[in-house]
């Protein structure tokens, strides 16, 4: 007679993980497990509750790239293990480095020798290079009030107030006044002409933005160089200036080759921009270019032995990973000068296709520019009773994540949503925004205002009865109010959408 065995402790890994224990019971939160589960088991449990994420590709809020090509990937998952930092060992990932560098200092058009070697460096991002850039404008600055026996405990920085947060952790970790120009209705981005006016001894560099996040628009470097260089002649200072391209640094050279902005701007010493955004990588790289040696003090670069043969460095990173630099170089030479052009020039008549569409509703008023990045800020013609929070909040049933935000001092009253046009956002996808903008709208519109019912502004019976005085508030005050009530509502839900 044969023999069976039936045991209850048979290998976990060849159940269904969701008939196993491991879905009956809450992922540990705070403290590690004391047991192993099955790799299977782990991998589901944390796939599916990813899933409650957001789609990356309808996340309008941001301008990082949310798809490469396959092969690409590929190259990515090949070099994921490779610290970069270890440049003895990973020769050809710093040499890819190296020809990304200087690529995309002749696109910027540095003044580069023929045989010359630019002066640059990879960086985790724009935040990274914005740092660098400035601690070589502090430390140049300190250098020269030294030599001239002049105090250098008190250097500052003009911006706008456009500026990314990246700039205000600069000023603030590195002990740097920020000196921002305010913005007027309007007029978003950095007046010229006021920042020149706030420049003094102790301003280390004039800081433009190329692409202002609030709504795309290209600051004028032009003016900014001439205004500055005037004043230089008159005071016998020499404050430069550094671009800040995190967004408009891989468009402007494809779409606006005319435009000045760049290194043929004498004035220009430094530019960031983001891989990440319309470089066309995903996130995790930036670059900043130096005019020349010059403009980067020996002082603030580090060599190093350890890993091997002598390694220069002037990161604030040490150790990261080399997938997005060979990623990068994948880039600049898969696609080249023709690609880039051809993807900034689709992302750019897809914005005009969701502008037009937004006007056609009448329902919009158009913040952005149509020459700047490609994205559409758009706010409300009548936020009376219904406003741009309300909207940002009600796309989000139709998966879209659509950020809603006030503008910087002193244009806070006014309130925008934002849309970027990335590679991967298509003229369907376009059109259907539009539609479902319209049914968020139509929907608003047949439902009572939760916000307003907050804020009478009409006077009640009780008052009438009383013979109070009401005083009618004007539009722009109700409009104010509304706002202030809603964002105050959102934060409460943790719903708060980031400008990034």
């Amino acid at each position: 007679m044969a023999l069976s065995k039936t045991t209850l402790d048979t290998d976990v890994s060849v159940h269904s993980t969701f008939a196993s224990r491991y879905v009956r019971a809450s992922l540990p939160r705070f403290r590690m497990p004391e047991n192993s589960i099955p790799k299977e088991a782990a991998y589901q449990i944390i796939n599916d509750e990813l899933m409650l994420d957001g789609n990356p590709r309808l996340n309008l809020a941001s301008f990082v790239t949310t798809w490469m090509e396959p092969e690409c990937d590929k190259l990515i998952m090949a070099s994921v293990n490779k610290n970069y930092v270890d440049m003895d060992e990973y020769p050809v990932t710093t040499e890819l480095q190296n020809r990304c560098v200087n690529m995309i200092a002749h696109l910027f058009n540095a003044p580069l020798g023929e045989s010359e070697t630019a002066v640059g460096v990879g960086t985790v991002g724009s935040s990274e290079a914005i740092m660098l850039a400035g601690l070589a404008f502090k430390r140049k600055w300190q250098n020269k009030r030294k030599a001239e026996g002049k105090p250098c405990d008190q250097p500052n920085i003009v911006t706008g107030a456009n500026v990314q947060v990246c700039w205000e952790k600069f000023a603030r970790y590195f002990e740097v006044e920020l000196k921002e120009v305010k913005l007027r209705e309007g007029y978003y981005v950095m007046d010229p002409e006021k920042a020149v006016e706030m420049v003094d001894e102790n301003t280390i560099c004039v800081a433009a933005i190329l692409g202002s996040t609030l709504n795309g628009e290209f600051e004028d470097v032009k003016l900014l160089n001439d205004l500055l260089t005037k004043k230089n002649k008159e005071t016998g200072w020499d404050t430069p200036i550094h671009v800040d391209a995190a967004s408009g640094g891989f468009i402007a050279p494809f779409i606006y080759p005319d435009l000045e902005w760049d290194f043929r701007l004498p004035l220009v010493k430094s530019i960031n921009v983001s891989g990440h955004k319309y470089g066309l990588v995903y996130a995790g790289i930036g670059w900043v270019i130096w005019r020349s040696k010059e403009d980067l003090p020996e002082e603030l670069i580090f060599h190093i032995n350890y890993l091997g043969a002598d390694q220069p460095t002037f990161t604030l990173n040490f150790s990261k990973g080399s997938s997005q630099v060979i990623a990068q170089y994948y880039q600049l030479i898969r696609l080249g000068y023709e690609g880039y052009k051809n993807v900034m020039e689709n992302c750019r008549d897809n914005m005009l296709v969701l502008k037009e569409g937004l006007e056609l509703t009448g329902r919009f008023d158009i913040i952005s520019k149509d020459i700047g990045v490609p994205l559409v800020a758009f706010s409300l013609k009548d936020s009376s009773t219904h406003n741009e929070f309300e909207v940002s909040d009600m796309l989000r049933r139709f998966g879209w994540i659509v950020p809603a935000y006030t503008m910087p001092p002193d244009a806070q009253h006014i309130t925008v949503l934002r849309v970027v046009i990335r590679e991967d956002f298509s003229r369907t996808l376009a059109e259907r925004l539009v539609n479902d903008i319209q049914k968020v709208i139509h929907e608003l519109e047949t439902v009572p205002c939760k916000v307003c019912a907050r804020i009478s502004i009409s006077g009640d019976g009780d008052n009438e009865q009383h013979g109070a005085v009401v005083v009618k508030k004007t539009a722009l005050e109700t409009q104010r109010e509304i706002t202030t009530i809603w964002r105050k509502f959102v934060m409460e839900k943790k719903k708060m959408n980031g400008v990034c």
